[in-house]
């Protein structure tokens, strides 16, 4: 057995949670992008509205953390479509709830 694995491109986030996030995202814009003759639409609609669900569970400081670094994967994406995916992945997966996004409109 190899003492010293490859290192992943993962293991130089500096959190856990940053390379979870990275990862959920790559397979949900995965799950997203697919063609119907990739992935089953069905199947896609319930993994999407499963993440969707989680979302909305999260705790307050949960989903200020999550939205926060989907906020910095977004700054730092170079791809633009790929970049308002992650801009839109708070309201599109339930962590904005609608009467934080009508107070964010009524404060702009």
């Amino acid at each position: 057995m190899d003492a010293n694995p490859p290192k992943s491109a993962y293991s130089s986030y500096s959190s856990l949670t940053r390379a979870l996030a990275e990862v959920l995202v790559d397979v949900l814009w995965f799950v997203e992008e697919c063609e119907d003759d990739q992935m089953d639409p069905d199947g896609a609609v319930k993994v999407l509205e499963g993440v969707a669900h989680r979302g909305t569970q999260l705790s307050s400081d949960q989903r200020v953390e999550f939205i926060e670094l989907l906020d910095s994967m977004a700054a730092e994406e170079a791809d633009p479509a790929r970049r308002a995916f992650l801009e839109g992945f708070p309201e599109w997966f339930g962590l904005i709830e609608e009467e934080e996004e009508e107070e964010e409109e009524e404060d702009v």
